[in-house]
């Protein structure tokens, strides 16, 4: 199979494609922009050698808990401004100042503020690097 013919294939195509790739029927409800895209990965991946191992290290590291949220220093801040207001965070050693209370997690704190569940890191914008 060709990676440039992929755009033409109708969705029956595309999940015969993936059955002859994978060996086994494609998850339900993928849609036909997703199947050309991750059969075109797969296929990519299977000619070039697949992920960087130093990716696939990082990853298998995240899978044995390393921990996800950046390491933030205490006496850090973080500001978000949500619906016209701007939350300032202090980092501590003992956790996450904010309103006068400590927080034991920025997911809390995110929560709080905004009345949903949101990863905290993800809603005061932190990439994944330490002072980001």
């Amino acid at each position: 199979m060709d990676i440039a013919t992929l755009h033409r294939l109708p969705r029956e195509a595309l999940l015969d494609s993936w059955r002859d790739l994978f060996g086994a029927p494609p998850p339900k409800g993928l849609s036909a922009p997703f199947l050309r895209r991750f059969i075109a990965f797969e296929l990519q991946a299977r000619q070039y050698g697949g992920l960087p191992k130093d990716f696939l290290t990082q990853l298998a590291r995240q899978g044995r808990g390393a921990p996800r949220q950046p390491a933030l220093k205490p006496g850090g801040r973080l500001l978000r401004e949500w619906n016209g207001t701007t939350h300032v965070v202090d980092v501590r050693e003992d956790g996450y100042l904010w309103n006068g209370q400590i927080w034991r997690s920025l997911s809390a704190i995110a929560c709080e503020i905004t009345g949903a569940h949101w990863s905290g890191p993800r809603f005061f914008g932190l990439n994944g690097k330490a002072g980001a």
